[in-house]
């Protein structure tokens, strides 16, 4: 299993977090660096965040894009315009590019998900050239996340599964501080730098925030999509409560980090 993100409608993702990378994919870009004419490849591509975004940058020769989910692969194809643009279903820990075939190889709120991230890091420098960089971000789920948080510790404050769930939320692969460059280092990157990507989650309403979660998307909803009805609604509500605050329901704005890291290619 080369990914533990879970994935129902590509449209429900988009709405859960397809709409907030898009925001960080620039700001990512920015970290990563670019060149006209580079060939570049995205790993875990999602619906295409950061692919399309890549495109808008530079004039990049070429763009790769792989993701582990048919569903993203499907939902991002079905997108593509660019003759640029190439993108295919396929494993982060074994990626099918021959040694050296692209400038940088990036990847975008992927890295913790995938069960054996030091891996994929590895398989990101074999495909990259020497002097190319690997980069990657991931959203900082413990302190970096206060919107996704609050859903968290009220789920964790009803049960004893909600406890459970928020241990292994709070602390999946490559998110605590310094963690993804040792990774990077570890698997021989040079001149590794961290940094913090700064962005926020603006909500119109609690539905805005609930609908793709009660609808079973990403890690949250693959959660309460284990209760039964009876017990959503009380899980709903109890969310609600935390997300309105006293306050009528409405817009709701959280900042958010993602640790961002880059090491150039021995």
């Amino acid at each position: 299993m080369t990914s533990s993100f879970n994935v129902q409608d590509a449209a429900g993702y988009e709405q859960l977090m397809g709409r907030w990378s898009q925001k960080l994919a620039p700001l990512f870009i920015d970290f990563a660096g670019l060149a006209d004419g580079e060939r570049v490849l995205d790993v875990g591509c999602g619906t295409g965040s950061l692919t399309f975004a890549l495109a808008k940058t530079k004039n990049l020769g070429e763009i790769a894009a792989i993701d582990f989910s048919p569903v993203f692969v499907a939902a991002a194809q079905a997108r593509n315009t660019d003759p640029r643009i190439k993108i295919s279903q396929a494993d982060a820990c074994a990626l099918p590019f021959e040694d050296n075939s692209f400038d940088r190889a990036l990847a975008l709120l992927v890295l913790h998900f995938v069960p054996e991230a030091p891996k994929a890091i590895s398989e990101m420098r074999r495909v990259t050239r020497p002097g190319g960089v690997v980069a990657a971000a991931v959203w900082d789920h413990f302190g970096g996340m206060p919107g996704m948080r609050m859903v968290v510790d009220t789920l964790a404050a009803l049960g004893e599964a909600g406890r459970q769930l928020r241990a292994r939320y709070s602390f999946q692969p490559m998110m605590q501080p310094g963690e993804m460059k040792q990774a990077f280092i570890e698997q021989g990157l040079l001149n590794v730098e961290e940094t913090q990507l700064l962005q926020r989650m603006d909500y119109a309403n609690f539905d805005d925030l609930w609908a793709p979660i009660g609808a079973g998307e990403g890690p949250l909803g693959k959660f309460v999509a284990t209760f039964d009805a009876a017990e959503k609604a009380r899980v709903q509500a109890a969310v609600r409560d935390a997300y309105e605050a006293g306050r009528p329901d409405g817009p709701r704005s959280f900042a958010n980090i993602a640790w961002a890291v880059r090491g150039v290619v021995a």
